[in-house]
């Protein structure tokens, strides 16, 4: 199989469910048609204040699809972008598509303050009403359309985790120890500790082997620090791993920094090493890969918020807050 990484930019975030939404294909929204008069020559004057993008007038002729509605379109955006007080959209149409119950969806976007330039934006909406295709990639939908993967992560999420043991707010984390976007994603991680301290904070192992040869035995380092010494060692054994990541590079490197890592926990290395040896921590790790797999995780480092994808490598700590509060609000959480 394939595994991708770090398919994420701070400016544009490819999914639908993400801080701020550049389609690859996108398209400007038509000019309003201009009418059959000349008009006079433009006057010099100032530069006229931002303003909210005003969209073109849906058409009715194309909404021919009987599903999805268009308040259930409406009400996963709301879902997905709520979070943004200045993000504005229209549901312009909903079409059958040739192929039986897949119907093809078009939205405009923009933004209350007209900084960004209104665009389009299109997904096909699958024949099962809880999925949709965007951008090449399946993502859920639905009115709650994390539900189900908030679900999956309750039952199956077994990491060491730090903040509350109750699964109300949940904050998974997929990350791999050699990635150094992962790395990067620990200030993030550290602070959202800080500003939820209801939330369960979980870490879940995710190797990207393809490209991060070492990254497998970390996480089997990783499994036995959590198993012989808690969710505080593990912690502390996954801050010093990140902290020498560069000393994963080659085999021999990656042996002492890990059991430089295992010291500063405060664990035998002999132990560790033995433990991360064994088929059946291979096998927890393979374990929380499928996981990944099964959620539709394709990047590290990957947050999920109650089930909603994140990528927290490289996103404004600001813009990561707010969609944590917003699914705390749509999940009903105090």
């Amino acid at each position: 199989m394939i595994r991708h990484f770090g398919r994420f930019a701070s400016s544009a975030l490819l999914a639908v469910s993400l801080a701020t939404f550049q389609a690859g294909a996108q398209q400007q929204v038509p000019a309003a048609p201009a009418d059959n008069q000349t008009a006079p020559a433009p006057q010099p004057s100032a530069p006229a204040p931002a303003a909210a993008p005003v969209f073109p007038k849906p058409d009715p002729r194309n909404f021919d699809a009987a599903h999805p509605t268009k308040d259930e379109v409406n009400a996963f955006l709301n879902a997905s972008w709520g979070y943004d007080e200045n993000r504005v959209w229209q549901v312009q149409a909903i079409m059958k598509t040739q192929i039986e119950g897949l119907s093809k969806v078009t939205v405009y976007i923009g933004d209350k303050t007209g900084k960004e330039k209104p665009s389009a934006f299109q997904f096909w909406a699958m024949p099962d009403g809880k999925h949709i295709i965007a951008a090449e990639d399946l993502y859920p939908f639905g009115e709650h359309p994390y539900a189900a993967n908030r679900a999956k992560l309750q039952e199956q999420a077994d990491g060491p985790y730090r903040g509350s043991a109750a699964k109300e707010l949940e904050l998974v984390e997929f990350a791999d120890f050699q990635c150094p976007h992962c790395k990067e994603a620990q200030a993030n991680m550290d602070k959202l500790a800080v500003d939820f301290p209801k939330a369960r904070i979980v870490f879940q192992n995710y190797p990207l082997e393809r490209i991060h040869p070492q990254a497998k035995l970390a996480a089997e380092y990783a499994v036995c620090v959590s198993k012989l010494g808690g969710s505080s060692a593990f912690f502390t054994f996954a801050d010093a791993t990140f902290e020498g990541q560069d000393g994963l590079a080659t085999p021999d490197g990656a042996t002492l920094t890990l059991n430089s890592a295992v010291t500063k926990a405060g664990l035998d290395t002999a132990k560790v090493s033995a433990c991360a040896a064994t088929p059946a921590t291979s096998d927890a790790v393979e374990k929380s890969v499928k996981l990944a797999e099964d959620l539709n995780v394709s990047s590290t480092p990957m947050l999920l918020i109650n089930g909603r994808q994140m990528p927290v490598g490289g996103l404004a700590y600001d813009t990561l807050k707010k969609v944590v509060e917003w699914q705390e609000k749509l999940d009903g959480i105090q």
